[in-house]
């Protein structure tokens, strides 16, 4: 982006230490809003859309901002404000005791940090003996205050903002871990806190009643955990499984103890159930033992967490300490690293593809990940999953993955989990390397790692030879061809397909078009199949009917040919137009030689290896037959032309090549298509214009051989009048 649009430059990009003081002060405004914007979504309405680790990184650079400009950090900003106000629906508690939040570490070096800030606050000299501190699992769950009188359970109330939250008394009597009554002798006001959880298999339970019962299902335990305890009924919470950790305390009329984890055993001995991970340590080794032995179990745990917590364990310390804005000075949450977590690989299973890849599929003890439940990893192919090649040589990010193994796994935004590590000492000593089957699982053929003549290269993945014959390559283009960016035939979706294969309905595309016309000559019609009925049967064949014509891309990708993305399959479509101009153009290249298979070649981003796949799609008999077949029933629109009348490159076919510095590779050929131009990739007699910047190499000298117009890229803006 270019200096000259001055704060649109995005604030929020410019480092911390870069900041004007208006700059700040403008930042930590808009970090004000959106923090607080997720903490309502966090607390009122159980529904993150953003996941820790991003919250952490706003949080973080507030405090960075408010470090450098103290003059400047808000009355009421997030380090001021704990959690969100409560929701409408629920009475109102004040707490007699703030409901503070903890700083965080996230890696070893803070929590150092820590402890020596607190022992350079205390000034505690290491001759007065260890500065013990308890460590204890951070549960991803609802934080809940409970207030007991005289033994008796008053009311219950949520963190809220901090200062007030949401009485939920009916609710959380419901709950089986929080006493009515409490055990034995206790003082006469006693605030016992703690977090309220789901435990993982209650959590798979219900969410298979809520779906059984045509509910919403809920994205993970912590979730389903809050939004069970903020029901305005109280019988819907008495029907979710809910439970309750205490660790922590408000208001006490007398306090029994002399140190934090003495209190946690008070608990116990009073009804409530603690954390048995929770540990005391006196030194800094010893509490990252603990965080990483947690941190490697977590998977084995029945409840989500998300980090450690340390807090020093003489009360009597704590209170020198005391707090600084919304957080406790003795206290802080190590989290662990975001999207990662350690589980356990209960098995690898094999899944063929529509092009008849064989895929291992890591099946996982079901783990949250990022606020995601994570089952399923993928492993590649059989070299990640055995650690070497066909060459005998370890390879890159290879794995020798057993059934059994302890593995650590990655997730980032919606990228498919992958496993990142093993700790080997967890391996069970009867863990056998996995045998790659050879033949297909769906059908019995031969699968095998085919070879490139040209570069003598074996190919990474196996393949199923059965072609046609295979149930799960037949079941899996089919589903790929009526899924969302193909031709996105609305009720028809898996499920359909399974079922319709599997009783000979539906076996290749074409038949779907169809279904309808034989359902009318066939004696078990379609509206009495079991989950069926008269106007969903009309509905799926208005829906087949309403994509007998669909956009040429949509029909290209579509065909499920090998390396032909939706991406691609537009680039052909804008290349070509139509249809018929694609396809004859495909038989004309069949040979891989001549102007046909250089025009492909040339269109940029259409490389050699997706140009091949191409031809040898149509150059197989039963491809071209079903195709026949198919454009019997359904006619592919012709590409949207581009209005670019008055454009200079109207028509052209133009070159970028060499570093481009006003606009990136993507939007110069953006651009220029938008302009009526055709973008290729290389250079040849029918191209028109050379764009060419710092660094061009072969192609501006190609093109100067064959005396094609070259210009910079200012001349390139120049031209077009932008």
């Amino acid at each position: 982006m270019n200096g000259t649009t001055g704060e649109s430059l995005e604030i929020k990009d410019i480092a911390v230490d870069d900041l004007s003081a208006d700059q700040a002060q403008a930042e930590l405004s808009r970090l004000a809003g959106e923090i607080a914007e997720h903490d309502r979504r966090y607390h009122q309405e159980d529904a993150p859309t953003i996941s820790d680790a991003v919250y952490d990184a706003l949080r973080k650079r507030n405090s960075a901002i408010e470090g450098r400009f103290p003059d400047l950090v808000l009355a009421d900003g997030p380090s001021v404000q704990v959690g969100a106000a409560p929701a409408s629906g629920f009475g109102k508690i004040a707490h007699t005791v703030p409901m503070l939040s903890l700083d965080n570490a996230f890696n070893d070096e803070d929590v150092q940090d820590f402890v020596g800030r607190v022992r350079r606050f205390l000034k505690f000299d290491p001759l007065m003996g260890a500065l013990a501190v308890t460590a204890e699992p951070k549960i991803d769950g609802l934080s809940l205050s409970l207030r007991y009188e005289q033994g008796e359970l008053v009311y219950a109330a949520t963190r809220g903002d901090g200062t007030t939250g949401e009485n939920v008394t009916a609710n959380a009597r419901t709950i089986k871990d929080i006493p009515e009554r409490l055990i034995g002798e206790v003082p006469e006001v006693v605030e016992v806190r703690g977090e309220v959880y789901m435990a993982h298999k209650d959590f798979e339970d219900l969410n298979k009643r809520m779906e059984a019962n045509g509910g919403k299902v809920f994205a993970n335990p912590r979730n389903a955990a809050a939004g069970s305890l903020r029901q305005l009924k109280s019988e819907i919470t008495a029907s979710r499984p809910l439970r309750f950790f205490a660790y922590a305390w408000g208001e006490m009329s007398a306090v029994p103890s002399e140190t934090q984890s003495g209190m946690v055993e008070l608990f116990e001995a009073w009804g409530f159930r603690i954390n048995p991970l929770m540990k005391r340590c006196e030194t800094v080794e010893e509490l990252l033992g603990v965080y990483h032995g947690i941190e490697e179990d977590r998977a084995r745990l029945d409840y989500d967490i998300d980090g450690v917590v340390y807090k020093v364990d003489r009360l009597d310390l704590q209170e020198r300490l005391g707090f600084v804005s919304r957080s406790p000075r003795w206290a802080i949450a190590h989290k662990f690293p975001a999207e990662q977590a350690y589980t356990v690989l209960n098995d690898i299973e094999i899944q063929v593809g529509r092009t008849g890849a064989l895929t291992p599929v890591a099946k996982l003890e079901p783990i949250t990940v990022g606020g995601v439940v994570v089952s399923n990893a993928t492993l590649h192919n059989e070299d990640y999953i055995k650690g070497i090649g066909q060459d005998g040589e370890p390879i890159r990010d290879g794995k020798d993955l057993r059934v059994g193994d302890t593995v650590k796994i990655q997730r980032a935004g919606d990228v498919i989990p992958q496993i990142v590590d093993i700790d080997l000492d967890k391996r069970p000593a009867d863990a056998k390397p996995f045998d790659f089957p050879t033949v297909c699982p769906a059908c019995g053929s031969h699968a095998v790692r085919e070879k490139n003549e040209k570069t003598g290269r074996v190919d990474a993945v196996r393949r199923c030879t059965g072609g046609l014959i295979c149930p799960a390559q037949a079941t899996e283009k089919l589903k790929h061809f009526v899924s969302r960016n193909a031709f996105d035939i609305e009720g028809f979706g898996d499920k359909q397909v399974d079922a319709f294969y599997k009783d000979g309905l539906v076996m290749a595309p074409a038949d779907i078009f169809t279904l309808e016309e034989r359902d009318a000559r066939s004696l078990t019609k379609l509206r009495n199949r079991e989950g069926w009925g008269d106007q969903s049967a009309r509905n799926l064949f208005d829906a087949i009917n309403q994509r007998r014509s669909v956009e040429l891309h949509r029909f290209i990708f579509a065909l499920g040919i090998r390396h032909v993305g939706e991406g691609n399959a537009k680039l052909l479509a804008r290349a070509y137009g139509s249809w018929s101009v694609f396809y004859d153009a495909m038989q004309a290249a069949h040979d891989e030689t001549g102007e046909a298979w250089t025009d492909l070649n040339d269109i940029d981003g259409i490389g050699h290896i997706v140009a091949e796949a191409l031809v040898e799609f149509f150059a197989e008999t039963h491809n071209r037959d079903q195709l026949d077949a198919l454009l019997g029933a359904v006619s592919p629109q012709d590409a949207e032309k581009v209005d670019a009348s008055g454009s200079p490159v109207a028509g052209k076919t133009v070159v970028f090549t060499g570093s481009l510095e006003r606009m990136t590779r993507d939007e110069a050929k953006a651009m220029a298509e938008r302009l009526g131009a055709k973008v290729s990739g290389s250079v040849s007699k029918k191209t028109d214009l050379v764009v060419a910047g710092p660094g061009a190499g072969s192609k501006l000298k190609k093109a100067q051989d064959l005396e094609i117009e070259v210009i910079s890229e200012d001349g390139w803006f120049d031209l077009v009048g932008a």
